[in-house]
């Protein structure tokens, strides 16, 4: 009896408050993350690094913006261990709180000529606190979506959160736009920047009401009710489901890198390189991002009809092969050739990002998930998404600004990523198709699978 009120599936009420809440919610979180990597691009390498050459200063103001980075794991971990031990709810308004906070103190921070060195010491620790609340983000996000919803829905449920990326970059560099098109240069350079820092303290208002309204996911009350809570989950997953978090990294690899270079790279390569203002850089990011909002629904509902991995593959092996035609149309300087090389390349990446949240999360069981998931998710954005900008300045320098290593550099995570989606088992519809490894080599059935077997069992009994 238990079992089967357990596995009915959630009312659309919360299916769809779920999908808002979780959506909003990331919207303002990746809000907050994203304007920072705008400002590190076009704002703090004059003014927290004015000493240093434009390349030297871009290069400290992305390293500091790659810190943030370094504490996505760490908060993936801690929040993972809390969201598999008192439940999802309560760490998407914890990691909501801390984002907020850091966003509109550095909103507030003087700058190098105030206070000297403190200014970017101080930039830097806002910067890991932000990542250290976006790594608890995403994991809570997309659980809330997808275990809310049934198997037949995840894969679009997983992507609302999913969408509140491109809506986070959207709103960030539409902020940024618009001050930059109203104030002077230097109104804006003088106090315009902290204007979209400091609004983020009404944004987390309004995300704070909604989060709170949502309800706890089925699949952890259960989990909970069976007695399955994992006393120390970090431990539980690197010892039973280090296949999975070696997978989850691989699968994220060349989808984070990518979206770095075309979204926080390319303002570098616009402006300084090609000498193009700052809104070419930034309409081409507003395009593409309003686009993928529908593209990464549609990715995502695609995964329900096909499979995660066929969808996933094909993003993956679009993205490496549209590397080095994206600079190519870059190099034209035509401002509707740039906005297109920016809106394809970031389709193609919807494709893998769309059906990630569902693919990534099905990977693990649902006691262990939020940690699993979110420790493979967080670790390829250290390795990827946070050394991308870095990598792809240093290698820019030393190519004597011509591009190609960088796309190369895109191409080799590509083949990563393909080969880690191939090594990967189908989970859609809770099927369990064996991936290179054999589903047997991850655990013996996806968590749907077994829910729906142990659910025929109780009719039949």
């Amino acid at each position: 009896m238990t079992t089967a009120m357990a596995t009915a599936p959630a009312p659309a009420t919360n299916e769809r408050r779920a999908r808002l809440g979780s959506f909003i919610g990331t919207t303002i979180e990746w809000y907050d993350f994203y304007l920072y990597g705008t400002a590190a691009a076009l704002v703090f390498p004059k003014l927290f690094f004015p000493s240093y050459s434009p390349l030297t200063g871009t290069l400290l103001a992305l390293l500091t913006y790659s810190a943030g980075f370094i504490a996505r794991p760490l908060g993936g971990i801690v929040m993972g261990h809390f969201g598999d031990r008192i439940g999802r709810k309560a760490m998407l308004v914890t990691s909501l709180m801390v984002m907020g906070v850091a966003t509109t103190l550095i909103g507030v921070l003087p700058t190098f000529e105030s206070i000297g060195v403190w200014a970017p010491i101080l930039l830097l620790a806002m910067r890991i606190v932000q990542g250290f609340g976006v790594g608890g983000e995403w994991g809570g996000a997309v659980l809330v979506a997808v275990e809310h919803a049934p198997p037949t829905r995840r894969g679009l449920a997983g992507a609302w959160p999913q969408a509140g990326v491109p809506a986070g970059l959207l709103l960030a560099n539409g902020v940024f736009m618009t001050l930059t098109m109203t104030l002077s240069d230097a109104a804006f350079m003088a106090w315009g920047w902290r204007v979209g820092f400091l609004g983020s303290a009404a944004l987390i208002a309004v995300g704070l009401v909604i989060r709170l309204k949502m309800e706890e996911t089925p699949d952890f009350r259960k989990a909970k009710e069976d007695g399955q809570i994992a006393k120390y989950p970090i431990l539980e997953v690197f010892r039973t489901q280090w296949r999975q978090v070696l997978l989850a990294i691989g699968i994220k690899m060349s989808q984070n890198a990518i979206f770095y270079v075309i979204t926080v790279f390319a303002l570098t390569y616009i402006t300084t390189v090609l000498h193009l203002p700052r809104s070419t850089a930034l309409i081409g990011v507003l395009v593409a991002s309003a686009v993928s909002l529908f593209t990464l629904l549609f990715a995502g509902h695609l995964s329900d009809l096909y499979g995660r991995r066929r969808v996933y593959l094909i993003g993956a092996v679009l993205s490496g092969a549209f590397a080095f035609p994206f600079f190519l149309l870059m190099d034209t300087k035509s401002s509707l050739l740039i906005w297109g090389s920016i809106v394809i390349s970031l389709i193609f990446h919807d494709l893998m990002y769309g059906p990630q949240a569902a693919f990534m999360s099905e990977l693990f069981e649902p006691e262990l998930r939020y940690t699993g998931a979110s420790v493979g998710y967080q670790t390829a954005s250290l390795l990827a998404g946070g050394l991308s900008p870095v990598l792809a300045v240093l290698l820019l320098g030393l190519a004597d600004n011509r591009p190609w290593p960088i796309a190369l550099y895109m191409v080799g995570l590509s083949l990563i990523t393909v080969l880690a989606t191939v090594f990967s088992p189908e989970t859609h519809r809770g099927n369990r198709c064996e991936g290179a490894l054999g589903s047997a080599d991850l655990h013996e059935e996806n968590p749907a699978t077994q829910t729906n077997a142990k659910a025929t069992t109780s009719a039949v009994a």
